[in-house]
């Protein structure tokens, strides 16, 4: 029979000085209540630090726990693993213990990065636990190789190499890659062969750099190391495949999304980069203004009815929706997702994933949740008649449904929603708010300069010049912080239309797009375009960004 395994709470009672019983009862008492796990809700409580729970889960899995103050690890052992990947992957060789080498980690739960480390160190691995800050100090001697250099050696190393996907510099040189684009928020990775040469780019911000070029012959041993770790099979190159990577990065949970694509030189593979830790699922995060935002917290009130958010691939939808969600989600609250694919996993509500290939759709899984009797439903994406006909169904019967459409704004999704095959009588009874966004960069605030507006930027703007009296334009000169671009990061622009009495008949009626856009804006909505002109008043981004995202429709 199996030793029986540890309580958690009898765990950090040991570990964590002043932890009693009472404690662990109080965290217990919340837990029947909220639910959760024991351990966050401790320290949520504040009776345990993070880095003390992090010690008792690694007691509870079995790993012995080292000092690494009163034990430093061997100077040579550390030399011999890339102070870039010890940092990426926040392990440090600890000493030889016979033909195993111990390696401390920080989270228990990175155990599967002994698996890539293997092949780089060529041993076999004896993980143990260490706390968090010593693994960093031990690590301090060494220089971090990052950026250009970084790969460039890597890439030097793989070309001496076999070129086998498992070999251990090809194992480093995607780890490279991989930890550049965290380090530097990058959206996607590209991993591009053509005839002569091999390109590696990062979107980021929504704009595609390009990296120094690995050497063209390792394009199939990256490719196929990348088809390894997400599962797919590495002996079909003739089709598309999609996979996943969970990865975890310095103690952040990353996940990459994978799709391959055959082309003419080789098989092009372009990573998703999902790292939760730069999401912030928080509507106030979003980037609305309050007004926007007093306005769209009201339609997470409504009963029932079809709100709508709509943009661009690329557009932040699915942030906007995944934070509204998360803040309708409460214990009297059902919510189930249906979504193609689930980006990022939300406590407390049932997501749903579509599967195509085994007859798991879009209209099947909505007719199946309508039986779980849920309050709120989120339909990834309203794309066919199946889908629409169902989502109005679901809002007909008292459910409050949100879902995204593709259109360039928000008066533009009535008539999308309407080529769809909806019937405009029952989808004013159901429609009511869309929602559209486009996503602008923001000006590096440590190289911000102001300066005042020509008349011809002005007139690119349909600005009068005595409207802009007293306001100063921002952009960014360019610096260390934002890569010499002159943007970090990115923010939000809205355009809300709020279904009114007036804009039902009108669709009733059946009239053209620019007039039910007129009639919104009489009625207070705010364009895509006026949204953009306060980003640029307020400083926040620059006339080229709006200029590029918006379009000025009268």
């Amino acid at each position: 029979m199996p030793p029986r395994k540890q309580l958690l709470g009898q765990i950090i009672k040991q570990l964590a000085g002043g932890v009693h019983e009472g404690m662990i009862q109080e965290a217990m008492m919340v837990q029947r209540d909220e639910g959760g796990q024991i351990g966050q809700i401790l320290v949520r409580l504040g009776h345990v630090t993070d880095a003390q729970l992090t010690l008792a889960l690694g007691q509870q899995a079995g790993l012995e726990i080292i000092d690494l103050d009163e034990n430093p690890p061997d100077a040579e052992l550390v030399a011999k693993i890339d102070p870039a990947m010890a940092e990426m992957f926040n392990v440090c060789p600890v000493r030889m213990d016979g033909a195993s080498m111990l390696v401390a980690l920080s989270n228990p739960a990175n155990i599967s990065v002994l698996d890539d480390l293997r092949f780089v160190l060529n041993c076999d691995l004896k993980p143990v636990l260490a706390d968090e800050a010593q693994i960093k100090r031990a690590l301090k001697g060494g220089a971090a190789a990052g950026g250009a250099d970084a790969l460039a050696a890597a890439a030097a190393e793989a070309i001496e190499g076999d070129g086998d996907a498992n070999a251990a510099p090809v194992v480093k040189l995607l780890n490279f890659i991989i930890l550049q684009a965290v380090r530097d928020k990058a959206s996607d990775i590209h991993l591009e062969p053509f005839e002569h040469d091999f390109k590696v780019r990062y979107r980021v911000d929504g704009v595609l750099y390009e990296l120094e070029p690995p050497p063209p012959h390792l394009a199939t041993a990256l490719i196929s190391r990348v088809k390894v770790k997400s599962g797919l099979d590495i002996a079909e190159t003739r089709m598309p495949q999609d996979g996943r990577i969970d990865m975890n990065i310095g103690g952040r949970s990353v996940d990459l999304r994978i799709s391959t694509l055959p082309t003419m030189f080789g098989e092009s593979c372009v990573m998703r980069v999902l790292d939760r830790t730069v999401i912030s699922l928080d509507l106030n995060n979003v980037g609305m203004r309050p007004d926007d935002l007093a306005t769209f917290r009201g339609f997470l009130k409504r009963p029932h009815g079809i709100i709508l958010v709509t943009g661009p691939t690329g557009s932040g939808k699915t942030t906007t929706l995944y934070s509204a969600l998360n803040e309708a989600n409460d214990p009297g609250n059902k919510i189930i997702t249906t979504e193609d694919p689930v980006e990022y996993d939300l406590d407390g509500i049932i997501q749903v994933a579509v599967n195509d290939e085994v007859g798991l759709t879009y209209g099947r899984c909505l007719r199946a949740i309508l039986r779980q009797d849920p309050d709120t439903i989120l339909v990834g994406e309203i794309r066919d008649n199946e889908t629409s006909a169902i989502a109005i169904e679901a809002a007909l019967t008292g459910h409050l449904v949100f879902s995204t459409v593709h259109t360039n704004d928000a008066p533009l999704a009535i008539t999308r929603m309407v080529d769809l095959g909806c019937e405009p009588f029952l989808l004013t009874a159901t429609l009511e708010a869309i929602v559209a966004q486009r996503l602008v960069r923001r000006v590096c605030t440590k190289c911000k300069v102001m300066y005042d507006p020509s008349s011809d930027v002005l007139m690119e703007l349909g600005l009068a010049p005595g409207s802009v009296e007293g306001k100063q334009f921002a952009y960014g000169k360019g610096c260390d912080t934002c890569h010499f671009t002159g943007f970090k990061g990115r923010t939000a622009i809205f355009e809300i239309l709020e279904m009114t009495d007036r804009l039902r008949e009108l669709v009733m009626d059946g009239v053209a797009t620019d007039e039910i856009r007129s009639v919104a804006k009489e009625q207070g909505m705010r364009s895509l375009r006026d949204a953009g002109l306060l980003s640029i008043f307020d400083g926040v981004t620059t006339v080229e960004e709006v200029l590029r995202e918006t379009i000025d429709i009268m």
